[in-house]
C-alpha cells in the first residue's frame, strides 16, 4: 500500500466509518442490555456508579471495527485473529455481563482466545536489543500467550470509572497507530486507526455521566485486540529496545494489574479478586471527582505515549531516546509536584481540580479605605427594627 493522497482519503473514510457505526449502534446495544438483563446493579462500595447501568456497551465496539476492517482491510493473520478469538472474547464477555461468570472460565477462555491468535502465526518470537536479536525459539508461544492474556485482563481492571477503560483504550490505539505509522507498517497502522475510533465513537455515552458501560464485553475485547496488534507491528520494530515501546503505551493499565495482583497475593486474596485499591480508586479518595479523576489518568497514557512515539523512529534523530528520557522525566516530575499538592489541604483548594475551591470574600474586594460600608445609621436601624 503506497502511502498517497487516494489512500489518506480511504483510511480517513475507514475511520470515520467505525466511529459513526459504533456511534449509532450504541442505543440499539443499550436497549439489548435491558432486554437481556445485562444491567450493572450497584451492590457494593466498589462501584462508583448509584444507580443500574446497562453493560455490553463494547459490543458497539466490536460490531463497528469488524464491520469496518471487513470493507476496509485486507485479510491477513493479526485480522483473523482478532475476528475469530475476538469473536470468542465477546460471547465470553456478554455472558459474563449478565450471568458474572467466574473468574477462572474467563481465564481459561482468554488463553483459548490467545491460542487462535498464535495458530495464526501472531507470535513474539523475538525482540530486539541495541541492534541484537533474542530468540525466544519454544518459550515464544508461552510468552505471547501471557503477553496477549495480561493485557486483555489489564484493560478489564481498569474499567472503573466513567469512560476510563474506553478512552485510554483510545489513547493507547492512538500511540500505537503513530508508532506503527513511522514503522512503515501502514496495514496495522489502518487496523489499529479503526479501533480507535471504535472507541471514540462509544465514548460519548460512556463518559461521566455514564449512560453505558462496555462492560467485560468490551474491556476484553478491546485489550485482546490491541495485543494481537502490538504483537503484529509494535514487537517487531528496528529500535534500540524494541519492547519499550509497547511497555510504555501500555504502561498505566499493566503497572496498575501487577500492583492489584501482588496486594491480592500479599493480602491472601485470589489476584482475580475484586477490590478497591486501583489507581483510579485512590484518585476518587483523594477528593477528586469521576471526571477529573479519568482526565489525569488519560493524561498520564498520553504522555507515556508521546514517550514511545519518540522513541521510536529517526525523525527525531539519534538523540530521539535522550528526548523520550527526558519527556519521561518530565511527566514524573509533574506528577509528584501535583501529588504533592494535592495532598496538602491547604494548597489543593486552589488548584481548580476540586469543586470546593472557596471563592473571594466580599471583603477582599472592599476598599480598605471606605470603613462605611458595613455601618447602619440610627435611621437605618430603627426601620430593620420596625420590619419597614
Amino acid at each position: 500500500m503506497n502511502f498517497d493522497l487516494a489512500n489518506l482519503i480511504y483510511g480517513v473514510i475507514a475511520v470515520l466509518c467505525s466511529g459513526l457505526i459504533a456511534y449509532a449502534t450504541t442505543p440499539a446495544v443499550r436497549v439489548l442490555a435491558f432486554r437481556i438483563g445485562a444491567i450493572d446493579i450497584p451492590k457494593d462500595k466498589r462501584r462508583m456508579h448509584k444507580k443500574p447501568i446497562p453493560r455490553i456497551g463494547g459490543l458497539a465496539i466490536f460490531i463497528a471495527f469488524t464491520a469496518t476492517t471487513l470493507i476496509f482491510c485486507e485479510p491477513s493473520a493479526p485480522l483473523y485473529s482478532i475476528w475469530i478469538g475476538g469473536a470468542v472474547i465477546i460471547v465470553i464477555g456478554v455472558l459474563d455481563d449478565i450471568f458474572r461468570l467466574p473468574a477462572m472460565v474467563k481465564f481459561v477462555v482468554q488463553i483459548g482466545a490467545a491460542f487462535v491468535a498464535v495458530i495464526n502465526g501472531v507470535v513474539i518470537d523475538n525482540i530486539s536489543i541495541n541492534g541484537n536479536y533474542i530468540l525466544f525459539g519454544n518459550w515464544g508461544v508461552p510468552i505471547t500467550i501471557l503477553w496477549i492474556v495480561g493485557l486483555t485482563n489489564a484493560i478489564n481492571l481498569i474499567d472503573g470509572l466513567d469512560g476510563l477503560a474506553c478512552g485510554v483504550s483510545a489513547i493507547c490505539s492512538t500511540s500505537l497507530f503513530f508508532v506503527i505509522l513511522l514503522s512503515g507498517d501502514l496495514a496495522s497502522a489502518m487496523i489499529v486507526a479503526i479501533l480507535a475510533s471504535a472507541c471514540v465513537g462509544f465514548l460519548p455515552f460512556n463518559r461521566n455521566p455514564a449512560r453505558i458501560f462496555m462492560g467485560d464485553t468490551g474491556a476484553l475485547f478491546l485489550g485482546y485486540s490491541m495485543a494481537i496488534i502490538a504483537i503484529s507491528g509494535v514487537f517487531k520494530i528496528h529500535t534500540l529496545v524494541s519492547f519499550v515501546v509497547p511497555m510504555s503505551i501500555f504502561a498505566l493499565p499493566l503497572l496498575d494489574t501487577m500492583i492489584a495482583f501482588m496486594r491480592r497475593l500479599i493480602h491472601g486474596k485470589s489476584p482475580f479478586s475484586p477490590d478497591r485499591g486501583h489507581l483510579h480508586h485512590k484518585l476518587v479518595d483523594m477528593g477528586f471527582d469521576q471526571k477529573n479523576a479519568v482526565r489525569i489518568l488519560y493524561a498520564i497514557t498520553a504522555l507515556l505515549g508521546l514517550v514511545a512515539v519518540v522513541f521510536t523512529d529517526a525523525i527525531f534523530n539519534s538523540a530521539r531516546y535522550t528526548k523520550a528520557l527526558f519527556i519521561l522525566i518530565l511527566a514524573i516530575v509533574v506528577f509528584i509536584v501535583n501529588m504533592l499538592i494535592i495532598q496538602n489541604p491547604a494548597w489543593r483548594v486552589h488548584t481548580g481540580l476540586f469543586d470546593d475551591e472557596p471563592l473571594p470574600s466580599m471583603d477582599d474586594e472592599k476598599d480598605p479605605d471606605d470603613e462605611s460600608g458595613d455601618e447602619k445609621t440610627d435611621d437605618d436601624s430603627e426601620d430593620s427594627e420596625n420590619g419597614k
